[in-house]
């Protein structure tokens, strides 16, 4: 099982945040039994890369994060901030309208300002419909990532 875990990196609290929350994602789909690969896009082109490419970069950016999306079972997207990171919804529109009935947009939204149209929303209505589920804290994220595990346990064990 694959899980790419999608969400604004450009600052380092940020990138402390994602890696924590996917360290804990890997330590519990362990003690489920499951073997899971956690993908977070920052990790997919390091910096001496980037310079290298130069001008080119951007496209090995996109081919990188849009293959890993291709070939992910759930997509966890980080919704916080005032508006959601725009790479972020990108790739939450592109896995919606490719996935499979199977597959999984999980959302995880900790910021407690409201950034949606309407009382009611949490997010974009673009991006909150196209979340299977939206959850408001890391615990409740391990709590629904172990939901899943289970959910397809026959089938990976």
């Amino acid at each position: 099982m694959k899980i790419y875990f999608a969400g604004p990196l450009f600052s380092e609290a940020e990138r402390d945040w994602l890696a924590k929350a996917k360290g804990q994602i890997l330590a519990t789909a362990k003690q489920a039994g499951f073997a899971i690969t956690v993908c977070l896009p920052y990790d997919l082109i390091i910096e001496e890369e980037i310079n290298s490419l130069g001008e080119k970069a951007k496209f090995e950016i996109f081919s990188r994060c849009r293959s890993n999306l291709e070939d992910s079972d759930i997509l966890i997207a980080l919704l916080d901030g005032t508006q959601v990171d725009d790479g972020t919804a990108w790739e939450i529109g592109y896995f919606y309208a490719r996935r499979a009935p199977e597959q999984k947009i999980i959302g995880i939204r900790t910021d407690f300002r409201r950034a949606g149209e309407c009382e009611g929303a949490s997010v974009n209505a673009m991006v909150e419909c196209s979340c299977d589920r939206i959850v408001r804290s890391r615990e409740e994220l391990l709590e629904t990532i172990s939901q899943v595990f289970q959910s397809v346990g026959a089938k990976e064990h």
